[in-house]
């Protein structure tokens, strides 16, 4: 077991990390910590009242943007459902929808009041992105997540009516196709993003690939 100092940024090597527990424990959620860990494709997860745990989970479930999957069903809903779907435009109102709407076969939220400041703050600094829908004007689905050069690392979701997050999870995709990105990190696997055409891939060959994109020239802003 690995314990981190506040004072000392530094991670143990994910290369050889346990494949289903934290690699490491304690530390902060400091800016610069947080990008960092996410560059070498380790994350933070854990619940109020436990130290944080760090995470590289073996294998890992990403999607590729160029092998995205869309129902026919779910392009028309793009089509005809009437969404609009915005860009960094309310970015705390999604991270409390995420923590806030009840999940089925789930009680309590990881997502904290630390963990709420700490990925504000790297939304401020451009580090952190959040995608909208919209239905008659009201926020009824969305997500957000991390990008560091041409990887995106995706935290959470959530929907109020059906088909929200979907619709934003598509757009997102697209507009991650179109800045040149190469992968989307989804941590761990899920049917759902399996129907999207994600796919659990060795931590090694993910981890080999994260050095290579998170150098990519694209740099932190708010996307508009």
């Amino acid at each position: 077991m690995v314990w981190l100092e506040k004072e000392n940024i530094w991670f143990p090597d994910p290369y050889t990390a346990p494949a289903d527990f934290p690699l490491a424990f304690g530390g902060d959620l400091s800016p610069e910590r947080l990008i960092f860990a996410y560059s070498l494709g380790i994350f933070p997860w854990y619940s109020e009242g436990e130290p944080i745990m760090w995470w590289s989970p073996d294998p890992r479930m990403v999607l590729f943007p160029e092998k995205l999957k869309v129902s026919r069903s779910l392009k028309k809903v793009i089509k005809n459902r009437g969404f609009e779907v915005r860009f960094d435009t309310d970015f705390e109102g999604v991270i409390r929808m995420c923590a806030s709407v009840k999940r089925k076969g789930q009680t309590g939220t990881w997502i904290t009041e630390e963990m709420i400041e700490a990925y504000t703050n790297l939304y401020n600094l451009g580090y952190a992105h959040s995608v909208e829908t919209y239905l008659d004007g009201k926020l009824v689905g969305g997500l957000y997540g991390v990008a560091i050069g041409g990887a995106f690392f995706g935290e959470s979701m959530f929907h109020l009516v059906p088909d929200a997050s979907k619709v934003a999870f598509v757009k997102l995709v697209h507009r991650l196709t179109d800045m040149g990105f190469d992968v989307i990190d989804c941590q761990q696997s899920t049917p759902h993003m399996a129907r999207f055409g994600a796919e659990e891939i060795p931590r090694e060959r993910f981890l080999d690939i994260l050095k290579h994109s998170v150098r990519k020239d694209i740099p932190p802003g708010k996307w508009k």
